[in-house]
């Protein structure tokens, strides 16, 4: 396995694992699959995603195809930029419990410790992924809130837990 940032030249594979995600696990994202594939050019509009060299966005790489992914998204406000979040985790079914959540978050964690600004890392969880929850807390994130009603898919609300890292 290995962890990379990824850059348009993966838009194509980020974009199909990303409808993957959305169609695997629709209760875990804020945006939807119908969403994602109604854009005007979806390949360009992630190709211009992942050319945004602020955020950091990570592939996980099995025997050249990609797995696993996560987005690193520093603060740039003055008054927040002791902040970043992490956004888009997923790992494909077939590769989960192979240690690749782990590899992807401690990139992201890595990286938000040589940024120097950051000190703190946010994220959010939807209540019912015990899985990632537990990783979360196993790597030292602690929940700080809990928003009812954070989502809804299909009639259904789901809570999200918000979660912490200090550096």
């Amino acid at each position: 396995m290995e962890v990379l940032r990824l850059d348009r030249s993966h838009a194509e594979s980020y974009l199909q694992l990303r409808l993957e995600a959305l169609q695997t696990n629709p209760e875990a994202f804020g945006s939807s699959y119908e969403e994602t594939i109604a854009r005007k050019n979806p390949v360009e509009h992630t190709a211009a995603r992942l050319d945004q060299r602020e955020n950091f966005t990570y592939g996980a790489f099995v025997d050249g195809n990609l797995a696993g992914m996560l987005i690193l998204v520093p603060e740039s406000a003055e008054k927040m930029n002791h902040k970043a979040s992490i956004f888009g985790m997923y790992v494909t079914p077939e590769f989960r419990a192979n240690g690749i959540a782990r590899a992807l978050m401690d990139k992201a964690i890595l990286k938000a410790r040589e940024l120097k600004t950051v000190e703190q890392i946010n994220l959010t969880v939807v209540t019912t992924n015990d899985a990632a929850k537990g990783l979360y807390v196993s790597m030292g994130f602690t929940t700080f809130g809990l928003e009812t009603r954070a989502l809804k898919y299909n009639g259904e609300y789901l809570d999200e837990e918000y979660m912490v890292l200090f550096l």
